[in-house]
C-alpha cells in the first residue's frame, strides 16, 4: 500500500534530546547519570526541561517545579542559562548549514531541514541525516533523534518515534500504513483535549479516522479538522521555509503571587509591553492585531484582541492592551491574577521558496553503508 502522488522532497526534522539538562549535563559532569531538572525554584515555578532519568520519575516540562520535586526530591533543579543555550543552538545551526540553507528552525532544540539539494550532493535524506547527528555528538557533545521523510508533518512525527538519540525513517512507500496504524495522540496539534473527543467519537487510531469525511471532521473539529483530514492521508504541502516570518511576537509573566487588580497590575502591563516592544522593533514589521493573555488565580485563562486591517502603532498597541485589561477588570471585578501575557500578531507572510517536484528522486537507496542505523 502507498500513498497516491507523493511529493517528492527530502525533508530532515532534528529534534535536541531533553536539550537543556543535556546541555546543563553536559557542562556539569558530575550530573551525568542523575535526576536533572531545568526551571526555577520559587513556588510558582515550572519544569523547564528535565533528563532522561529526572523522566523515569515521570517529571515532565511545564509540570510545577513542587509537583516535580515530590516525585523525586533527589532531583537536581539548575536555573535556565538562556545564552548558553542559544550559543549551542547556534554551533547546531552551523552544522546544520554545511549540508543545505532550507533550514526552518522551530525552536532552539529543533528544525526541519530540506536536503533534496544538498551541498553534499548526498542521494539519500537518510545518510544526511546520520552525518548530522554524528557532527552533532561528536563537535557538541549532545544526542539528537531525526526524522526523515517527504514532508514536514510526517518527517516531525518520525523524529519522536525513536528517542533518544534515534533516527526513523517514514519513506513514500510505508507512509499511508504507518498513517493508518498511528495513534492519533501522536499527530502534531492533537493535545489531551482533542484525543478525548476523538475518542468519544470511536476514534483511536488512523485507521478509524480515514473513514470519516472532511465534512464530519470540519464539523466536528473546525478548520483543525480539515487539516486532519489531511494529514491522515500523508498530505502536507508546506515547504522548510528558511526565511520565515514570525507569526507572532509576545512577552509574558507568571506572578510568584496572585496580583489584585490596581497599580501594581498596570505596572507590569507596562514591563510586558516593553519586553514587547524590544523584541518587535528590530522585526520593522507592523502588526494588525493585538492580544491580551490572562490566567486568573483558579487557571482559567481568557484571551482579548483587538484589531486594525491598516496595523498598528507602538502608541496604538500600548493603548489597546490598556483597554483589553480594562474590559477583563469590569468583566471580573474581583479576581486575581496568576499571569499576564501581551502578543501581537497578522504580520504580513513571506513567500516561499518551492522545490520543482520533477528536480530528484526522493529517496536514493544508493551509496548507503550497511550498518546504518535505520529501517530504510
Amino acid at each position: 500500500m502507498s500513498l497516491p502522488g507523493p511529493n517528492r522532497r527530502k525533508i530532515i526534522h532534528v529534534d535536541m534530546d531533553a536539550f537543556y539538562a543535556s546541555v546543563e549535563q553536559k557542562d556539569h559532569p558530575e550530573t551525568l547519570g542523575k535526576p536533572v531538572v531545568v526551571g526555577g525554584i520559587g513556588s510558582r515555578s515550572v519544569v523547564a526541561a528535565a533528563s532522561y532519568e529526572a523522566r523515569q520519575f515521570g517529571i515532565h516540562s511545564a509540570m510545577s517545579m513542587a509537583h516535580a520535586k515530590r516525585l523525586c526530591p533527589q532531583a537536581i533543579v539548575m536555573a535556565p542559562r538562556m545564552q548558553r543555550y542559544k550559543e549551542i543552538s547556534g554551533e547546531m545551526h552551523r552544522i546544520f548549514k554545511k549540508y543545505t540553507d532550507q533550514v526552518e528552525p522551530l525552536a532552539l532544540d529543533e528544525a526541519w531541514l530540506d536536503v533534496t539539494l544538498n551541498k553534499e550532493k548526498i542521494p539519500s535524506a537518510t545518510w544526511v541525516a546520520t552525518h548530522i547527528k554524528w557532527d552533532i555528538e561528536n563537535q557538541l557533545g549532545l544526542t539528537s533523534s531525526a526524522g526523515v521523510s517527504y514532508n514536514k508533518f510526517l518527517a516531525k512525527i518520525a523524529s519522536g518515534m525513536d528517542k533518544p538519540n534515534g533516527l526513523f525513517v517514514i519513506p513514500p512507500e510505508e507512509a499511508a500504513d504507518f498513517l493508518s496504524a498511528i495513534h492519533l495522540s501522536k499527530i502534531p496539534g492533537v493535545g489531551k483535549v482533542t484525543t478525548a473527543k476523538l475518542k468519544a467519537q470511536g476514534l483511536d487510531y488512523g485507521h478509524q479516522l480515514l473513514e470519516v469525511s472532511r465534512e464530519e471532521l470540519v464539523r466536528n473539529f473546525g478548520k483543525f479538522g480539515g487539516q486532519l483530514y489531511q494529514l491522515v492521508r500523508g498530505v502536507d504541502e508546506r515547504v522548510v521555509e528558511s526565511n520565515r516570518v514570525r507569526k507572532s511576537i509576545g512577552a509574558e509573566q507568571t506572578f510568584s503571587s496572585d496580583v489584585a487588580q490596581g497599580p501594581l497590575l498596570d505596572r507590569a502591563l507596562d514591563l510586558l509591553f516593553q519586553r514587547l516592544w524590544a523584541r518587535l522593533k528590530p522585526e520593522n514589521r507592523r502588526p494588525k492585531t493585538v492580544t491580551l493573555k490572562v490566567k486568573f488565580a483558579d487557571f482559567t485563562v481568557i484571551t482579548r484582541a483587538s484589531s486594525d486591517s491598516k496595523g498598528l502603532t507602538h502608541r496604538k498597541i500600548s493603548d489597546l492592551a490598556k483597554n483589553q485589561l480594562a474590559s477583563v477588570h469590569r468583566e471580573n471585578p474581583e479576581a486575581t491574577f496568576r499571569l499576564l501575557g501581551i502578543s501581537v500578531s497578522g504580520f504580513e507572510a513571506s513567500k516561499p521558496q518551492v522545490i520543482s517536484p520533477g528536480q530528484l528522486d526522493l529517496f536514493s537507496y544508493a551509496e548507503l553503508p550497511k550498518n546504518l542505523p535505520s529501517n530504510f
